[in-house]
């Protein structure tokens, strides 16, 4: 049985590691490892999403931590232009810690055994992307493109976490979203999938020459917040 100082110092160790984790976070919140992940596969290992990848305290903590930074809106000249429609906000910072903390919480297990032309999964891009989309706004029909980090790295796969959107723990409170789907096209314009924000999911599909054409539908009620990043692979 463990004396009432082997209890103290446990209970000192734990305060250090809480401490040093929002240390490493900086002006991030902490986010926890994840075990047992829940992964639905919509289209094989090119359009999936996990359940509860973060927390509903993370994520309202980085709602929070995203408007703390400020937002500006975007916006595009539309098909006329070749541009595919877009209205909503977004903020941007280049953080390869933050990158690096999201990525080791459980993102590279789920990546150790996909391949893609004999390269694998090192981490993630460390541009990351906050897009909040209020009540009218959204996203037109797109693709997203590969991008060359250099080094021989690449993004080959789309991140997105919902921050906002329907309770994991079926929350029907006049808070919920309403529209803003995530909605996937075959080569035909055929519906592959329709991804419904729920707040704390990850949604991942393959982009470059293999993505599929996607949309942002309209928000309907209240506000859509999404982080977004990308699987760089080497």
């Amino acid at each position: 049985m463990a004396s009432p100082g082997d209890n103290e110092h446990q209970s000192k160790n734990r305060k250090k590691k809480a401490a040093i984790g929002k240390e490493i976070g900086g002006r991030w919140p902490l986010i926890k490892p994840k075990k047992d992940l829940q992964i639905n596969r919509l289209k094989g290992t090119n359009l999936f999403t996990i359940a509860n990848f973060f927390s509903s305290i993370e994520s309202k903590a980085y709602v929070e931590a995203a408007e703390s930074f400020g937002f500006i809106h975007q916006g595009s000249q539309g098909p006329a232009k070749g541009e595919a429609f877009r209205d909503n906000d977004r903020m941007s910072v280049t953080d390869p810690l933050l990158a690096e903390i999201i990525w080791q919480s459980g993102l590279k297990r789920v990546f150790d055994d996909i391949k893609l032309q004999g390269k694998v999964a090192v981490g993630l891009n460390p541009n990351i992307r906050f897009y909040r989309y209020t009540v009218g706004q959204r996203f037109g029909r797109h693709i997203d493109e590969s991008v060359d980090l250099g080094g021989g790295q690449t993004t080959q796969y789309t991140l997105l976490i919902y921050l906002t959107g329907k309770s994991s723990n079926k929350d029907k409170s006049l808070q919920s979203l309403a529209g803003g789907e995530t909605v996937f096209y075959d080569q035909g314009r055929g519906i592959v999938a329709e991804v419904a924000p729920v707040e704390g999911m990850a949604l991942l599909h393959i982009h470059g020459h293999k993505c599929m054409l996607h949309e942002a539908r309209t928000v309907m009620k209240n506000t859509k917040y999404v982080l977004r990043s990308d699987v760089v692979f080497a």
